[in-house]
């Protein structure tokens, strides 16, 4: 079990556009989470092609990984009205 000091939950909830997800995807690439040569697409968080061509998260989305001092979990929700209640 991580110990609960090492554990950083982190939920980005904001308007509709204001660029959750990129932001998420922009802290996983910043913390190297990849492997180096893997392809990876432009927005990792959004897994379903509904979302990919709509452009906005429809399903909350979780990721999780560590470095060497944290335990990072990360929830990205919508921001949508319509997904929203």
């Amino acid at each position: 079990m991580i110990p609960p000091e090492r554990v950083r939950n982190v939920a980005v909830i904001a308007h509709v556009d204001h660029g959750k997800t990129s932001l998420l995807d922009g802290l996983l690439r910043d913390a190297q989470v990849f492997r180096t040569g893997q392809v990876v697409d432009d927005c990792v968080m959004d897994q379903h092609d509904l979302e990919r061509e709509r452009g906005i998260t429809i399903n909350t989305a979780h990721v999780e990984y560590e470095t060497d001092s944290r335990h990072y979990a990360h929830v990205d929700c919508p921001g949508h009205a319509d997904y929203v209640k």
